[in-house]
């Protein structure tokens, strides 16, 4: 399975990085992040990016490298996750407006019909972010905001980021026991 996880300039690295620990031996991963992203990677997990994937396997691509394979419709991939999805990356995705990798990846799996996974990254929501999830998700983008259950009493935070990433594995088809499941 090919997957590609891109990393936006949002809050909530954890999950992102939560997400690639769990992929990597997996799947055949790519990643791609953005400049923001990183600054936000190291703020919030005190975690310089490029140390925390030195002696991963995956293929990392700049956000800015349009002759990535992710920016091919000739490239097959299964799914692609953007984890966390800023609005301004959602509202690119929305519009069709691919100036970076992370929105062209986007555009492609939808214009491919593959599977495309957003997780927005915002609080409250306007009815402009609204409108622009309601357009990605009747072209079958799978908008999975990252809101946790508290029916498996999670005692961590780790507990809470494993729901939200069990729950995105869950929508990529990828067998996990990352949380509890209600019975």
């Amino acid at each position: 399975m090919r997957v590609a996880v891109c990393i936006s300039g949002a809050s909530g690295a954890v999950y992102a990085k939560r997400l690639i620990d769990y992929l990597e031996n997996r799947v055949e991963l790519s990643v791609v992040i953005s400049e923001d992203a990183k600054k936000i990677f190291e703020d919030e997990l005190s975690l310089n990016f490029f140390e925390f994937t030195k002696s991963m396997g995956f293929k990392l691509y700049k956000n800015s490298d349009f002759y990535s394979p992710l920016a091919s419709g000739s490239h097959i991939l299964d799914s692609c996750v953007v984890v966390p999805c800023s609005m301004k990356t959602l509202s690119a995705i929305a519009h069709g407006f691919s100036e970076n990798l992370i929105c062209r990846c986007a555009d492609v799996c939808i214009k491919e019909k593959r599977k495309l996974i957003l997780v927005p990254r915002e609080t409250p929501l306007s009815a402009i972010h609204l409108e622009n999830m309601l357009k990605l998700a009747r072209l079958g983008v799978v908008i999975l905001p990252p809101a946790p259950a508290f029916y498996g009493k999670p005692k961590s935070i780790s507990d809470i980021v494993d729901f939200v990433v069990g729950r995105i594995l869950d929508s990529m088809g990828i067998e996990n026991r990352l949380y509890r499941r209600w019975e």
